[in-house]
């Protein structure tokens, strides 16, 4: 329960931080944070396949790149689309996506399923670059944000930064608290056992096979809403949003904030984006800031050395400590 506690009082700071932030903040900063913002749901989709069912994909870009497409493609060329038929089509396209390569996926295992989820998310990346669906790889624009709207009267004006901003704000924490209900359900319980003995629970008679197509289904789909917000965003898509470099990107913010831990996946997407934009200020280290990548990998590399947890292994030191103090005051 304190554990819970010490979790769940900074995730609420946060949040109401986070809320009226747009009110005194630079319009930079923030769309730098509602960029974050949507990798952070990408992370969070990503650590329920990685962190609790212990399937490493390099292929998660595929979803997250093939929402932002459907939305480029379905989206009028100089007109806003409707959000109430855009954003289902996306998504029911990453979940049957899923669902055709999960099936054929599924069915492999360790380094074999990185690679199976990778050469899936290649194709797709080529059938976009090489083909005119796609654009080729000039991509394809998004003159406007998607409308919201009921009959004549607008819901949202997305095309304001702010109330983008606190859109994206209101989907992570949905997201956030649909994964934790989805995760302390016999469901999430029987992925973290999959995880764990695989082989135990079909003895039990779980039909572990479902299961795993059923998060991979999930996370698939929660990886096009991140990709829909993505486009939706920067009015751009290119076949480069598929590539497995994207797919290792998200890998990293998962393993930064902590693998098997919803808000540590946020947590590490916010700590990664927000580092590589203070190394690679010009303005503050020059020429230097150039190599910013060496510096990044120097401090995941720490990270992963001293904290095996992610960044989130802070937070059982800070309890450790915090523990230790008031052993010693009684």
């Amino acid at each position: 329960m304190r554990t819970k506690r010490a979790v769940l009082l900074p995730l609420v700071l946060l949040t109401l931080l986070l809320a009226v932030f747009p009110l005194v903040g630079e319009t930079f900063y923030i769309q730098l944070l509602t960029k974050v913002m949507i990798m952070a749901i990408f992370a969070m989709s990503l650590d329920l396949l990685v962190g609790y069912t212990g399937l490493v994909s390099l292929g998660h870009a595929a979803f997250y790149g093939l929402a932002g497409y459907v939305l480029a493609r379905v989206a009028p060329q100089y007109e806003p689309a409707s959000l109430w038929t855009t954003l289902p089509l996306a998504m029911a396209a990453c979940a049957a996506f899923a669902l055709l390569t999960g099936l054929l996926v599924l069915r492999t295992s360790g380094v074999y399923f990185i690679m199976v989820t990778l050469a899936f998310a290649q194709m797709l990346f080529f059938v976009f670059h090489d083909t005119p669906i796609g654009g080729g790889s000039d991509g394809i624009y998004i003159y406007a944000k998607p409308l919201v709207k009921i009959g004549e009267t607008t819901l949202l004006d997305l095309e304001d930064r702010s109330v983008f901003f606190w859109f994206v704000l209101g989907l992570m924490a949905v997201v956030y608290l649909f994964l934790r209900r989805v995760l302390d359900s016999n469901f999430g319980r029987a992925l973290v056992g999959i995880k764990t003995n695989e082989h135990r629970l079909q003895a039990l008679g779980f039909p572990t096979f479902r299961y795993k197509l059923a998060s991979y289904m999930l996370s698939g789909t929660l990886a096009g809403l991140a990709g829909y917000l993505a486009a939706a965003q920067f009015g751009f898509v290119n076949p480069e949003i598929l590539g497995w470099h994207t797919s290792g990107g998200v890998l990293m913010m998962v393993i930064l904030g902590g693998m098997g831990s919803v808000h540590g996946a946020a947590l590490g997407a916010f700590a990664f984006i927000l580092l590589q934009e203070v190394l690679s200020n010009q303005s503050w280290f020059g020429a230097v800031a150039k190599h910013w990548q060496l510096a990044m990998g120097l401090f995941i590399i720490g990270v992963a050395l001293l904290l095996p947890r992610g960044l989130m292994g802070l937070m059982g030191v800070a309890g450790y400590f915090t523990g230790k103090a008031k052993s010693v005051d009684e």
